[in-house]
C-alpha cells in the first residue's frame, strides 16, 4: 500500500521543498546585510547559488529619482567591554547588537554616558531589537533589556569597527524568459540582518517560484528583484524607467514563512488583474486569509505603486509587517518559521501565476443556443458525480461568457468555480472545436 504525497511542478514534494526553502534561509541568516555592503554581496553570492543572478553595482553618488544611492558601510567587530574584559554586547554573538550603518567608536564611557546610544525592548526584556540609521550619522547598541538592566555604572569599553565610504549599492536579479517580453515582477528586499521571517523566508520562496518557472515554458516573462528596501527598488526603477511599462503584473514577497494566515496587499490600482487573481486563489483554495486595501506603508509595493509608475504591484506576505511580536527583533529566528508555511506561501504563488498564465479571452463558435456537447463526447457519462457536476457547470459557462469580452478569470469569478476547473473546460472546448482565443 503507498501514501499519496503532494507533488510540486518540479516533481518534488511539498516536504522536500519546505527543508530546502528553511536551509537557504539558516545558511543566510548569520550574515550582517544592509541596504550596502560586503553582507548585501555574501547574501546575493549565495542565492546565486540557487538561481543565476545578474548583478548590479551602483557608485555611491549616484542620482535615483529623488534620492542619492548612500555610501556603502561595512563593520569588522563592536563590542562593549566591562572592567573585567567581558563583552557585555557582543556583535559576533548577534549582528542586531549594532545599529545598521553606525559610525566607528572607539571610547572609554560610563554607562550613564553609554546609555543614550543603547536600544532595548522593555516589554520584551528577553529580546534584542533591531535598529537603523542610514541617512543620519550616529551609532548605536541594542541589546535585551535583561541585559541592560544587569549593567553596573562602568567604566566600559566601546568599540565599533566599521567603515562608512563611497562605494555600491548592489542588487540582484534573475529572469526566467517567456513567449512574451511582458514581465511579471517578483521583488524581495535582501538588506535585513538577522531577521529569518522578514526578509529570508521571503527570499527562499522566490528563489524556488524561480526554479519551478524555469521548468513550465510561461508565456510571460518573470523577472525576480533582490535589492535593499525603498533604495534598491527605487534604483530599479530609475534605472529601469524605459521599460517598466512591459510590467503587467508583479508581487512584493515578505514575511512569508511564519505561522500566520496568508495576507495579500492589494495594489495602488486595487482591481488590477494581480490583485483579481490572487484573490481567487486565496478564496477558492479555502486557505485562510485576509484582504486589505493598498496604503502608501510597507514594503516595496509603495515604490512600484508610487502615482508616476502606479504598476499593478501587490503585496504576499502571512502576519504582514509589524504584526508578529518577533518583528524587527531576536525572536525573528530560523526556529521562528517553518518548512510547511514557506511550502504552502510556494504553492500560493505558483496558483496565482497559474491564473496568469491561464487568463485568456475565448469567442464561443456556436453561440445560439446551446451546443450538444454529449455528442462531442465532454459530457460524462458518470452522472451524479460532484466533480463531474462542477466540469460540466464549467463548460456551461464558459460557453456562455466567451463573448470576446470575459476573460477566464472573470468567469471564475462570476460562476464560482475554480480557475484550474474553468481552464480545463475552456481547453476542452477549444479542443472540440466550439471556442477560439
Amino acid at each position: 500500500m503507498t501514501t499519496d504525497v503532494p507533488q510540486t511542478a518540479a516533481g518534488e514534494s511539498r516536504e522536500t521543498e519546505g527543508r530546502e526553502m528553511h536551509a537557504l534561509v539558516e545558511r543566510l541568516y548569520p550574515l550582517c546585510r544592509s541596504i550596502t555592503g560586503d553582507g548585501l554581496r555574501r547574501t546575493l553570492e549565495i542565492v546565486s547559488g540557487e538561481i543565476p543572478l545578474e548583478i548590479s553595482e551602483v557608485p555611491t553618488g549616484t542620482e535615483v529619482l529623488d534620492w542619492t544611492v548612500p555610501r556603502e558601510w561595512n563593520v569588522r567587530d563592536a563590542y562593549v567591554k566591562d572592567a573585567s574584559g567581558d563583552r557585555v554586547i557582543d556583535f559576533a554573538a548577534s549582528n542586531l547588537h549594532v545599529v545598521g550603518y553606525s559610525v566607528p567608536v572607539s571610547a572609554t564611557m560610563t554607562l550613564d554616558e553609554l546609555r543614550g546610544h543603547l536600544h532595548t525592548l522593555p516589554d520584551q526584556p528577553d529580546l534584542i531589537p533591531y535598529r537603523t540609521s542610514y541617512y543620519a550619522e550616529t551609532w548605536g547598541f541594542c541589546l535585551r533589556e535583561n541585559t541592560l538592566a544587569a549593567m553596573g555604572p562602568g567604566p566600559y569599553e566601546v568599540v565599533i569597527d566599521s567603515t562608512l565610504a563611497d562605494g555600491h549599492l548592489t542588487y540582484g536579479e534573475h529572469v526566467v524568459p517567456g513567449r512574451s517580453t511582458d514581465e511579471v515582477i517578483i521583488s524581495c528586499h535582501v538588506c535585513h540582518p538577522s531577521l529569518a521571517n522578514d526578509n529570508l523566508a521571503g527570499v527562499a520562496v522566490a528563489t524556488r517560484l524561480a526554479r519551478r518557472l524555469a521548468r513550465s515554458d510561461p508565456h510571460y516573462t518573470y523577472r525576480f528583484v533582490f535589492a535593499p528596501g525603498t533604495i534598491g527598488a527605487i534604483t530599479w526603477l530609475a534605472r529601469n524607467r524605459e521599460r517598466v511599462e512591459r510590467v503587467k503584473h508583479g508581487l512584493v514577497l515578505a514575511c512569508a514563512g511564519d505561522s500566520g494566515a496568508l495576507t495579500y496587499k492589494r495594489s495602488r490600482r486595487a482591481d488590477a488583474e494581480i490583485d483579481r487573481a490572487v484573490r481567487h486563489v486565496l478564496r477558492s483554495s479555502g486557505r485562510e486569509h485576509t484582504v486589505v486595501d493598498f496604503s502608501p506603508y510597507g514594503y516595496d509595493e509603495r515604490q512600484y505603486c508610487s502615482p508616476g509608475f502606479n504598476l499593478p504591484v501587490g503585496s504576499l506576505t502571512r502576519t504582514p509587517y509589524a504584526g508578529y511580536p518577533e518583528y524587527h527583533t531576536s525572536g525573528d529566528n530560523p526556529d521562528f518559521v517553518s518548512p510547511e508555511a514557506m511550502a504552502d506561501t510556494l504553492e500560493t504563488c505558483w496558483e496565482v501565476t497559474r491564473v496568469l498564465e491561464g487568463n485568456r479571452r475565448y469567442l464561443n463558435l456556436s453561440p445560439y443556443g446551446e451546443p450538444q456537447l454529449g455528442r462531442r463526447g465532454l459530457y460524462g457519462s458518470l452522472g451524479g458525480r460532484s466533480d463531474t457536476k462542477q466540469t460540466q457547470m464549467a463548460m456551461l459557462w464558459v460557453l456562455n461568457l466567451s463573448d470576446g469580452e470575459h476573460t477566464l478569470l472573470d468567469i471564475a469569478e462570476q460562476s464560482n468555480l475554480p480557475f484550474a476547473t474553468v481552464a480545463e473546460a475552456a481547453q476542452a472546448l477549444r479542443g472540440a472545436g466550439l471556442l477560439k482565443e
